[in-house]
C-alpha cells in the first residue's frame, strides 16, 4: 500500500459516522442540494487524471469476478469506466445484466443478478466481489444475504441501505416507477412492491446481518445531494470510508477506486 492510499484510507477511516437508520424505514425526504450534483463531471476529469485509474500505486487484482451494478434508472453502460479499470487491475469485471434500474428489486436480482453471479463464479472458480452504486448497492447487499458462501466482498457507493431518505425530486421518480411497476406486473409483485414495508425475498435478504466472511466497504460522501448520507454508512468504523464529492460521481471518484483497489485486495480469496 502507498502512502498516499494508506492516507485516504486512514481519513475516510477517521472520519466515518456509527450513526445507523432500520432498513424497514419508509421513504422520507431528505434535505440534501441536488444542485451540487452538477459538480460530478469534474470528478470524472480527476478521475482520468489520477494515477490510480492507471492502477499505479495499488495492489493488483487475482482475477477475481466483480459483478457491478448500477444505480437507480440508470443500465450498466455508465459503468464502463469501473469496468475498464477493473480489468485494467486485473479483475474479471462483469456487467450486472439487470437492464434499467427502475423495476422490482426482487425479480432484478432473481433471476437476472443472480444469473450473472454465477456465471462469474463458474468462469472464475473463485468467490466474487460485488460492487453497486447507489440502489445498486442496496441490490448487492441483498444478494450478497442470498450468495454467502459464493460472495468475498460487497462494496457500496453511496447506496441508502440504512434507510430511504432522498431528495423529494427522487422520491418523486421512486414512487412513479412504483406506479409502472404495480401496473405493468399486477399480481406478479405484492402490493407494498418498492417500498420499505414489502415482505419479498429481496427485503427480507437484506434486513439479515451479513456474515464476517463477507468483507463490506461502504464509501460514502457528506455533500451527496440525492440521498442522506447518514443512511450509506454501516456504523461500523473499519468498514465505512468518506469521500469527497458528489452522489453520481461517486462511480468515477478517484479516491473512491484507490478504497475499492485497496478493499478488494485485502478480500482476495485463493
Amino acid at each position: 500500500m502507498t502512502k498516499a492510499t494508506a492516507g485516504v484510507l486512514k481519513k475516510a477511516t477517521a472520519i466515518s459516522s456509527r450513526r445507523s437508520y432500520n432498513s424497514t424505514h419508509p421513504l422520507g425526504e431528505a434535505s440534501v442540494s441536488l444542485w451540487t450534483e452538477a459538480l460530478f463531471a469534474a470528478e470524472l476529469l480527476l478521475l482520468h487524471a489520477a494515477p490510480v485509474y492507471y492502477g499505479l500505486g495499488v495492489p493488483r487484482g487475482d482475477g477475481s469476478g466483480v459483478v457491478i451494478i448500477p444505480g437507480f434508472l440508470g443500465t450498466d453502460t455508465y459503468l464502463m469506466e469501473l469496468h475498464a479499470w477493473l480489468t485494467r487491475m486485473g479483475y474479471q469485471p462483469y456487467y450486472s445484466g439487470i437492464g434499467i434500474n427502475a423495476d422490482c428489486p426482487n425479480l432484478l436480482v432473481k433471476p437476472r443478478l443472480n444469473k450473472t453471479i454465477e456465471k462469474a463464479l463458474t468462469d472464475t472458480g473463485r468467490k466474487v466481489h460485488l460492487i453497486g452504486h447507489s440502489l445498486g448497492g442496496i441490490l448487492a447487499r441483498s444478494a450478497a444475504a442470498q450468495w454467502e458462501d459464493a460472495v468475498a466482498s460487497v462494496i457500496t457507493l453511496g447506496s441508502p441501505f440504512r434507510g430511504l431518505f432522498m431528495h423529494k425530486a427522487v422520491l418523486r421518480a421512486a414512487e412513479a416507477v412504483r406506479k409502472q411497476i404495480i401496473e405493468q406486473r399486477g399480481p406478479g409483485v405484492l402490493p407494498s412492491c418498492y417500498t420499505g414495508q414489502c415482505t419479498c425475498n429481496f427485503l427480507a435478504s437484506l434486513r439479515r446481518n451479513l456474515p464476517k466472511s463477507i468483507q463490506q466497504t461502504a464509501i460514502y460522501t457528506r455533500h451527496d445531494g440525492v440521498v442522506d448520507w447518514k443512511c450509506c454508512v454501516t456504523g461500523k468504523g473499519k468498514c465505512d470510508f468518506e469521500v469527497a464529492g458528489t452522489h453520481i460521481g461517486m462511480a468515477f471518484n478517484p479516491s473512491a477506486y484507490a478504497i475499492m483497489a485497496e478493499r478488494l485486495a485485502q478480500a482476495q480469496c485463493d
